[in-house]
This record gives C-alpha cells, sequence and structure tokens, in this order.
C-alpha cells in the first residue's frame, strides 16, 4: 500500500462503521480526496490485493479479511507508568481473535452483579460458545431449573452445581435441572 492508504483506510472504516455499507468509487473519491475513479480504482486495487477491500458479485466494495484489524500500539502498565514506547505494528483482528465457531457463538448482556469478582459488571457483553465442553471453574452460561444465568461451574461429591462470582450470593443447586448452555470464552465492554 501507498504512504496515504493507511489514511484512506480509516475514513473507509469510519464511513463503514456509521453506514453498515461501503461507498461507490465515486463517493470514495469525495471521501478521501482523490481527483479521479481511476485514482480510486488504483487505491481498490492497492487495498484488495493486501486484503482490506474485496468486491462482490455486483462489483460493489465490501470489506476484506483484513478490513477489521486493528493495530496493537503497544501495552500499557495497570501499576506504575512507564515509558511510552513506538507502535509495535502488530495487528489483531477483533472477531478472529474473540470468536473460533461464529456459527456456534452468540453474544449475551451481563444483567445484575453475581459475577464482578470475576471480571463480569452489568451491562458487559459475554461471547459465549454454544456447546462447548465446560469443566469445574470454567465461567458458563447455563439454564438451571429453565432459566439462563452466568456463574462459574462447580462440582463437589454431591454434584454439578453453580458459583457466583460474588460472595454477597449463595451458590446455586438445580432443583429439577442444570444444562449448559455454553462456554463463556471472552467479554467486552463500552465506556
Amino acid at each position: 500500500m501507498q504512504n496515504r492508504d493507511t489514511e484512506y483506510l480509516g475514513k473507509l472504516q469510519d464511513y463503514y462503521a456509521q453506514h453498515r455499507v461501503l461507498p461507490s468509487f465515486t463517493a470514495v473519491a469525495k471521501l478521501v480526496g482523490l481527483k479521479s475513479t481511476s485514482a480510486v480504482a488504483a487505491m481498490v486495487n492497492r487495498m484488495t490485493a493486501a486484503g482490506y477491500l474485496s468486491q462482490g458479485v455486483d462489483r460493489r466494495l465490501q470489506p476484506g479479511k483484513r478490513f477489521f484489524e486493528r493495530e496493537i500500539a503497544d501495552s500499557v502498565r495497570a501499576g506504575l507508568p512507564q515509558p511510552a514506547n513506538d507502535p509495535s505494528s502488530q495487528v489483531v483482528s477483533v472477531d478472529e481473535h474473540l470468536i473460533k465457531s461464529p456459527a456456534r457463538t452468540v453474544l449475551l448482556t451481563v444483567k445484575g452483579d453475581s459475577m464482578v469478582d470475576a471480571g463480569l459488571m452489568p451491562g458487559d457483553t459475554v461471547i459465549v460458545e454454544k456447546s462447548a465442553p465446560a469443566k469445574p471453574g470454567d465461567i458458563v452460561v447455563a439454564i438451571v431449573d429453565n432459566e439462563y444465568t452466568v456463574k462459574y461451574l462447580a462440582h463437589d461429591r454431591r454434584g454439578f452445581y453453580l458459583q457466583p462470582g460474588n460472595k454477597a450470593y449463595s451458590p446455586i443447586r438445580a432443583k429439577d435441572s442444570l444444562e449448559i448452555f455454553g462456554l463463556v470464552v471472552g467479554s467486552f465492554r463500552k465506556y
């Protein structure tokens, strides 16, 4: 890619985030400040070769495999401050990083505070892989007596039960049934 392509890609990503579709070649020219559609075509060809853009069967622009990559600039210490370093130029696609099996993955919003000690706050989004194997100590979404909840899976001599991640709450043992809906494989929150 050429020098300004990173800037152009950022404008396309912002446009996509707002409209959920990429603009036409003419609109791309206006968006990024290019004078002709042939200049846009050259830019699109470079970005397509690099994996950031692709074209659908109707020749409309669409995001490529790398379109959603985000740069990991550096690490940041949660303790004492540290000197800033140059960006590492490492990238990650959040979707690929968090979701292994898209067809088996759902996102659920956390309600309540029974898992705050596990770092799951009210309003957080958990990434749940349905039908994934779970073992004691894993955070799971379970169906206990026909109601959904997110808790630690636990086991003792009496069998499986659910352990909250908040000392203010008691363990939950099923009266009739306990089924694991899925394994929590990640979470995120928006501030």
